[in-house]
Order: structure tokens, then C-alpha cells, then sequence
């Protein structure tokens, strides 16, 4: 029996099927996807509405990232990080921040991951149009719990990861996966449009665009 996303997820396929090819993603360089009008101004875009969401965002280059990441902890002060299994160790190779590892065989605690300055991960897919970034619990991203319940989510995202539009991510990610939409740092509004953070995910979003070599 289908659940309610799969069900969803198949209504939004069905309805692409008559989308143009051109509108399709392609793969790029590296085996990853770009969109079809190259990933330069679909990084721009990502990047413009990231910043309107309230994150902070550093474009990098590829060579770069360690040290980005080292830089990123210390403005944070975050000395303490959830790492999933499959986040690569060269990121860290400039900080001298604690790895807490988690798997979904040895799972941190909730209290563990309370305790935490952050996480650190990678990503699916990232949506230019929508400002999106798309987790599915592939081993650079972990269990869905790791970037809900610490108060900092460092992302690193791959230009060749990035696409146009939500159309292109739901093409290229599996509806049977955990898939977690983060759309900025977390937070809510009550009828009054009062706003307030980090109620159900980070209060802070971290996000380097990893720019590509080719």
C-alpha cells in the first residue's frame, strides 16, 4: 500500500510526463545533475534565495572547502559536531572540532544531539527557484534526527547538485527515501505573523556552495 507521499510524489510525475525534454535535468561533469542552462546561474539564483530565507551562505571553491568549514565552526564556536558516516573526513582537515559520529546502528541520543554545537552534512539535491536544499538520509546527510534537534546546520552544497526547479528534484530523488525539504533556518509565524526560530529544526542555516572545477 502506497503511503500519502508516495501517492503525491506519483501525482507530480504523472503530471510532468508531457514536460518538454528541455526542460529536463542533465547530467553534468562528475556523474552529478545540472540544470539545462548551467550551473553558474542556477548558483546564483540558489544563492539570492537562500539569503532571503535568512541564511548565511559562502560560495567556494572546490579546493576550498576544509577550510571553509574550519572557518565556519570557529565564527560559530561550535566545538562539538554531529558528523553522519559518509561525510568526507578532508572537510575537517582545518578544524580541531570533536566529530560526533551517528549511524543508524549507533545512533546518538537525543540528548547527545541536544548537546551538540551542530551538524555538518551534505546534500540530495538543491532547488535554485524555491531556495530549497533536499535531504534523503544518503550517508553524507544520516538519520533525519541529526539536522532537526541541533541548533546550527552546516550544509555543503555541490554546484552539480543544484537544478531549476522543484519539477527537476522530483525526478531525480526516490519518494521511498526520507526525504527532509529545508527552505532556510526553521521557523513559524502565529496568526499575528509574530516570528519565531528554531521551534522545529536549526535556528541557524549554514550553507557553502561548492563551486565547480570544470
Amino acid at each position: 500500500m502506497p503511503s500519502s507521499r508516495e501517492r503525491v510524489l506519483g501525482r507530480v510525475r504523472a503530471a510532468l510526463a508531457d514536460v518538454p525534454s528541455e526542460e529536463s535535468p542533465v547530467r553534468a561533469p562528475g556523474g552529478g545533475f545540472a540544470d539545462s542552462h548551467g550551473v553558474g546561474p542556477a548558483l546564483d539564483v540558489l544563492e539570492d534565495r537562500l539569503r532571503d530565507y535568512k541564511a548565511q551562505v559562502r560560495r567556494v571553491p572546490a579546493d576550498r572547502v576544509a577550510a571553509e568549514v574550519a572557518a565556519a565552526l570557529e565564527r560559530r564556536g561550535a566545538r562539538r559536531v554531529v558528523v553522519p558516516p559518509g561525510v568526507p573526513g578532508a572537510w575537517f582537515a582545518g578544524t580541531s572540532a570533536d566529530r560526533l559520529r551517528d549511524s543508524r546502528e549507533e545512533p546518538l541520543s537525543v540528548g547527545d544531539l541536544n548537546g551538540a554545537d551542530g551538524v555538518v552534512t551534505g546534500c540530495s539535491v538543491a532547488i535554485a527557484e524555491t531556495g530549497t536544499i533536499v535531504l534523503d538520509g544518503g550517508p553524507d546527510q544520516g538519520r533525519r534526527a541529526i539536522t532537526l534537534v541541533p541548533d546550527y546546520h552546516l550544509c555543503v552544497v555541490r554546484a552539480e547538485q543544484v537544478v531549476d526547479g522543484v519539477p527537476q528534484a522530483v525526478r531525480l530523488l526516490d519518494p521511498v527515501r526520507p526525504l527532509t525539504w529545508i527552505s532556510g533556518p526553521s521557523a513559524t509565524s502565529d496568526i499575528e505573523l509574530n516570528r519565531v526560530e528554531g521551534v522545529h529544526g536549526p535556528r541557524t542555516l549554514e550553507v557553502l556552495l561548492v563551486e565547480s572545477t570544470s
